[in-house]
């Protein structure tokens, strides 16, 4: 799941990616207001991280012009501002929660996955299809009943087809998801990808589309 952080402090911004990605979350990153408002506006997020201590453009600023714009992405805000009217103006802005600095980062993980679970209605349902399963809240790909172990890119890519079954996903659209915004993206490697998925799962699993891209298969 692609994530956005924006967060002007350079050693936090480092941390907090560092846990995300660990979770095997994708994460892009703006450092100021400007910046972050411009990927919010025009790229698709599960969910942003927004610190409101911002350069160029305050945080809550740009929570406010997006909500204007129909922006519905849940927003977690971060803030070392110890006044509860700060926190306030932040959630009555379009806030969807928040944290304060310092934080624990099992904390702000907790959360962000709350916040999906939550814009999708309910907790993340398990996907099926044949013998696989993939329960998303867990990260967690089974077939026949058995955990597979996929790679942090292989279970972003098996997530994204599972998670769309009817969908065609190009290469280009499936390396956008792997490597994020910032990070230089391979379309050629999504065949390796889709080729180490299949030995683990099955051939059928993942079925070309010719000249368009990749879609689930029957598994």
């Amino acid at each position: 799941m692609r994530l956005l952080l924006i967060e002007d402090e350079r050693r936090v911004a480092v941390q907090i990616v560092e846990a995300l990605e660990a979770e095997r979350f994708t994460v892009d990153t703006a450092s100021d207001g400007e910046d972050g408002y411009h990927l919010g506006a025009t790229e698709i997020y599960r969910a942003i991280v927004l610190d409101l201590s911002l350069p160029r453009l305050d945080g809550v600023s740009v929570l406010r012009a997006w909500r204007r714009e129909g922006l519905a992405t849940p927003v977690l805000l971060l803030t070392a501002r110890n006044r509860w009217q700060d926190r306030v103006e932040g959630l009555n802005s379009g806030g969807d929660d928040y944290l304060g600095k310092p934080f624990r980062m099992e904390e702000l993980i907790a959360r962000i996955n709350a916040l999906i679970r939550r814009a999708g209605g309910a907790a993340s349902p398990v996907a099926r299809v044949g013998a696989i399963t993939l329960d998303p809240q867990a990260r967690r790909v089974t077939r026949d009943g058995r955990a597979v172990t996929l790679t942090a890119h292989e279970y972003k890519v098996f997530a994204t087809l599972i998670q769309a079954p009817d969908t065609v996903h190009s290469k280009a659209d499936l390396a956008e998801i792997v490597y994020g915004l910032h990070d230089e993206r391979d379309s050629n490697t999504i065949e390796v990808f889709v080729a180490r998925l299949r030995r683990k799962l099955g051939p059928a699993s993942i079925e070309t589309v010719r000249g368009l891209g990749y879609r689930l298969g029957p598994a």
